[in-house]
């Protein structure tokens, strides 16, 4: 098992480190984190304005927790799994998935996913999760790398109205769930690390 004081994301301070162990072990976390991805797009606690799906807080976790290299090649092979028509995405359904449904409205968040997992990843590689206030900030920048191309792409679709009309679409009504989430997230992970820490003393 390695040291918490010199692994550099929580996956490392368990199991194998090197050698085929670890090969299998990534492989292993590799498949789980597509697995929770597709899980938590579906989950939606109701809440005001809109529900809360888990999505996005899955994506950063994942990020922060597996590290840049290993959180990207999760998040591509969660995105492989939608590209190839399964239904594992939020807004995703058995007649509305795969290519068609990532060009759509939602193509942009999509691709913000990809970008907010490798930052957590390299936030994480450096120590910020280990605070509740530097992870707090990474959830925020993680986020911000979400809805930017988000609503960028939103904006291009033909349906879009104004810039108005595109913030209030896709951005207002999720800020307080995603408030949330971030001080979750804030919260969870340095404790999971006083965990880890405990475990191997």
């Amino acid at each position: 098992m390695t040291s918490t004081t010199s692994a550099k994301v929580l996956v490392h301070t368990f199991g194998a480190t090197q050698g085929a162990a670890a090969l299998v072990k990534e492989a292993a976390l590799v498949i789980a984190g597509i697995a929770a991805l597709a899980v938590s797009a579906k989950l939606a606690v109701p809440m005001w304005p809109v529900p809360v799906t888990m999505g996005t807080f899955a994506v950063l976790s994942i990020g922060a927790a597996y590290g840049a290299r290993l959180g990207l090649i999760t998040i591509l092979g969660y995105m492989i799994v939608g590209a190839l028509g399964f239904d594992v995405f939020a807004g995703s359904s058995a007649d509305k998935a795969g290519l068609s449904y990532m060009l759509g409205g939602t193509g942009g968040y999509l691709l913000g996913y990809v970008l907010a997992t490798v930052a957590l990843g390299w936030f994480a590689a450096r120590g910020w999760d280990r605070s509740a206030g530097k992870m707090a900030l990474a959830m925020l920048v993680g986020n911000a790398l979400i809805y930017i191309p988000g609503l960028l792409w939103l904006n291009t679709m033909p349906y879009a109205e104004t810039w108005a009309w595109t913030v209030e679409k896709g951005l207002t009504p999720f800020l307080i769930g995603d408030a949330l989430k971030l001080v979750l997230a804030a919260v969870l992970f340095p404790a999971l690390w006083t965990l880890a820490a405990r475990l191997r003393d």
